[in-house]
């Protein structure tokens, strides 16, 4: 342990060598505005560039109606506009909607409690959670959680922990609402929610041996990762097994002796790496059943860790008697797969069928895509073995393919409600309307048998869909980037009930907001089309020349865009565009959502980063628009688009002139195993010392380096430890490059109360040198007060 931190300690010097050796203030470019006079920007520049951030442009968004569907069909959701905003439920049954409660009695006992006046239309919450009944709500107000019953407008608040007290861990509860579990000293407990009576459920749970925990890694938590089954009466959870696996040190900047955390975070080619062992636990029993099978990888088939979406185990599925339970095993390498179905009182395992993929293997985005049907003794199962994402559908008995479900050159992305009773499907799939973006999502509806496919979500246009729990409503938000949301209630076989809401954007664009522009340009190949969008200076003169910047986020799980639904702003992408460029992001080859080979596209080979379909894409645009400067490209992202950035300045010396580099995994053998694993593939080391990794990492390439490039990490980046930067760091050096380097104490991966701040440096470092011009001194960034 001592050995390890002086190790840290000497990173961490590192570090201020760098600082100290890398100029503060580069020497100015000695680029010139189009008039041939240098320009000094005023703080009214950045003002005006500022009023696009999202914290300006959301508040001038109304009628943007998202919630969630509780008991009897009802759809609850919050409806603000100028004067304020309401809580309304819409009834599907009978088509009416109406307030979900008494504002002005709930503002008044919420004030009553808490010893301060709340105004009806002004609720002081921003995010909150209905109760699956819908008759109350729970969110946090001056740093305290309430709970309000909806009916009788009553409100209280969860007990804040007496000084020395611990608060309470979180929970998991039961579908019953009766039963919470929860970790404690690495065993799971029961807390009785009527009389808080606390029962421990396991005993041999010990330090890196413990109970429902999720803590390898990049995620480190102390929420408990379970299933209950549907009776309440049976819990299924794991042992997690760490004993062995590598750690992670951080230290926080401090006064005095600095705190070291410490954490198991195994990395590709570890001989030891996370595991679990299955277990089911029989509350009326009191017995703990353990899986008869070797210990699990601590993987899932839909993202790098054994859950994905919150709290939620993926994976697993109860039978509705909860005699049994299904999951899937996935391997190290996420290649192979194995449904298994374990019967819950004995813990014997049954294997009933398995798939293999060349790459890796996954089972849809956003949500796992098989299901367990053992009424109908069945499985559907999700495939990309003909180069699409497709449904299956199996016999549980004996593990034999029935039919394919659907098929074609698109994809199904997410397996939304099965109607087992008339044996149809509901699913959300991209691509398969000719002539439209192909990442927008529709809803769809087949039979069992692959026959009577329907389209139930027309319009062209992104769909968010959510179905409510009988099945026989659905609720669909539908947008484009450049095209404001509509929000309505279908039946399932896609009538329209009614119009909910229709977002208002009027003062939106009365303030001078303009959307992003759709583009399409082809990708290295010259024959694939690939999708993006590009922001330009709302002021724009066709007659000047204008910077292009790329913001960059190569996946593989995911893209640059993200959401191809409306949003009033997209990070400081507009911003960024009001100060002079243009800004551009663009969907490469090797993003998912569309065929496997596109999505595989530089598997093994995650250097690739998509730069050579950026690079053809900008150049196309250059082409198109001659306002482009296409010698003037910039280049920024974060996370794996901090990877890509400086991989783009290294790789590309002559193309990208001004990088910026925030929190990259710049080695994947220096990131969590089960990303560089998946992607990358296993670590093999040859004799002669090399490795499948080397022509990855980046700091191999740092020598490269012509242009501008900034580096930031947080110093407690505990997803990317910042180690990945002061690798590239100690190689810059050697090369005796220059370089700025910018490190934020105390800041995780995502910046926190630093974020602000990183971005107005990123404004400042792409007008010095990319625009050749001088940035206002230290301007603030001020988001208004809520």
């Amino acid at each position: 342990m001592r050995h390890r931190t002086l190790d840290i300690s000497c990173l961490y010097r590192i570090a201020l060598l760098a600082t100290v050796a890398v100029r503060s203030v580069m020497p100015v470019a000695a680029q010139e505005s189009n008039s041939g006079v240098r320009r000094v920007f005023t703080a009214e520049d950045y003002k005006r560039a500022e009023k696009f951030m999202a914290y300006n442009t959301r508040p001038l968004v109304f009628h943007d109606a998202r919630g969630k569907w509780v008991s009897e069909d009802r759809y609850l959701f919050r409806d603000s506009g100028p004067d304020g905003s309401q809580f309304v439920v819409f009834d599907a049954m009978h088509g009416t909607r109406q307030p979900a409660f008494d504002h002005a009695k709930l503002a008044a006992a919420l004030s009553a409690a808490a010893g301060t006046t709340y105004n009806a239309a002004h609720l002081p919450f921003t995010t909150f959670e209905f109760s699956a009944d819908g008759k109350s709500i729970s969110f946090r107000a001056k740093s305290q959680k309430w709970t309000c019953d909806l009916q009788g407008s009553k409100c209280s608040a969860e007990p804040k922990p007496t000084k020395g007290g611990a608060e309470r861990p979180e929970e998991e509860l039961s579908p019953d609402g009766k039963s919470a579990a929860f970790i404690r000293d690495y065993n799971l407990w029961l807390r009785d929610v009527a009389s808080l009576k606390e029962t421990q459920l396991t005993t041999d749970g010990v330090k890196d041996f413990g109970y429902a925990t999720d803590n390898a890694g990049w995620i480190h938590s102390d929420r408990p990762i379970l299933l209950w089954s549907p009776d309440s009466k049976k819990i299924a959870t794991f042992q997690q097994d760490q004993r062995g696996v590598g750690e992670m040190y951080l230290v926080e900047t401090k006064v005095g002796h600095p705190v070291l955390q410490a954490w198991k975070y195994p990395l590709p080619g570890d001989e030891v790496v996370t595991t679990i062992q299955r277990v089911v636990i029989d509350l009326e029993a009191h017995k703990v059943i353990r899986l008869q099978l070797p210990p699990d990888q601590h993987r899932t088939t839909l993202c790098d860790d054994v859950e994905c979406r919150g709290s939620d185990w993926d994976d697993v599925e109860w039978s509705p008697d909860a005699t049994h339970l299904a999951f899937v095993s996935t391997s190290r390498d996420h290649k192979h797969e194995q449904l298994r179905v374990a019967e819950t009182a004995t813990g014997a395992v049954r294997d009933v069928l398995e798939e293999t993929a060349a790459t890796q293997y996954e089972s849809g985005w956003g949500r796992v895509n098989w299901r367990y049907l053992p009424g109908s003794s069945e499985i559907i199962w999700f495939s990309e073995r003909d180069n699409w994402g497709h449904l299956y559908l199996y016999d549980l008995a004996t593990g034999h393919l029935k039919n394919q479900i659907t098929s074609g050159e698109w994809a199904v992305t997410q397996l939304l409600h099965v109607d087992e009773k008339n044996r149809v499907l509901y699913f959300l799939a991209d691509g398969r309307e000719k002539g439209q973006n192909p990442y927008y999502a529709h809803l769809y509806r087949i039979g069992f048998d692959g026959k009577n496919l329907a389209l139930l979500t027309p319009e062209d246009a992104d769909h968010e869909v959510s179905f409510s729990s009988s099945g026989r409503f659905f609720f669909d938000s539908y947008s484009k980037p450049d095209v404001s949301a509509v929000a309505v209630v279908r039946d399932e076989a896609g009538k329209l009930i009614s119009t909910v809401a229709k977002t208002d954007i009027s003062k939106l664009v009365a303030a001078g907001w303009q959307p992003p522009v759709p583009i399409t340009v082809k990708a290295r190949d010259g024959v694939t089309d690939l999708y993006g969008l590009m922001y330009k200076p709302t002021n724009l003169d066709p007659a000047k020349k204008y910077p292009i910047v790329n913001y960059i986020y190569p996946g593989p799980q995911g893209g640059s865009v993200g959401s191809w639904s409306f949003a009033a702003s997209r990070r400081d992408a507009q911003s960024l565009a009001e100060l002079g460029f243009v800004v551009v992001e663009i969907e490469g080859m090797g993003n998912p959502l569309r065929s496997k080979k596109f999505h595989d596209f530089y598997y093994g080979n995650m250097g690739d980063n998509t730069l050579p379909d950026q690079i053809a894409g900008m150049r196309e645009l250059a082409k198109k628009y001659a306002w482009i400067d296409i010698d003037r490209v910039g280049i920024f992202g974060h996370s794996g688009g901090g990877y890509a950035t400086a991989d783009a300045m290294f790789r590309y010396p002559d193309f990208f002139k001004v990088g910026i580099s925030e929190s990259g995994n710049h080695d994947n053998r220096e990131y969590e195993d089960d990303w560089g694993e998946r992607y990358q593939g296993l670590l093999v080391k040859n004799a002669d010392g090399t490795s499948n990794y080397d022509d990855q990492a980046n700091q191999h390439l740092a020598k490269n380096l012509k242009g501008h490039l900034l580096l930031a990490h947080g110093t407690l980046d505990d997803n990317v430890p910042p180690y990945n930067t002061l690798l590239v760091v100690d190689e810059l050096i050697k090369a005796n490059k220059d370089f700025d380097l910018l490190l934020l104490p105390n800041q995780h991966h995502g910046y926190g109360s630093a974020t602000l701040y990183m971005t107005r440096r990123r404004w400042d470092y792409f007008v010095r040198y990319l625009l050749g011009s001088e940035p206002p001194h230290e301007y603030e960034l001020h988001p208004p007060t809520p």
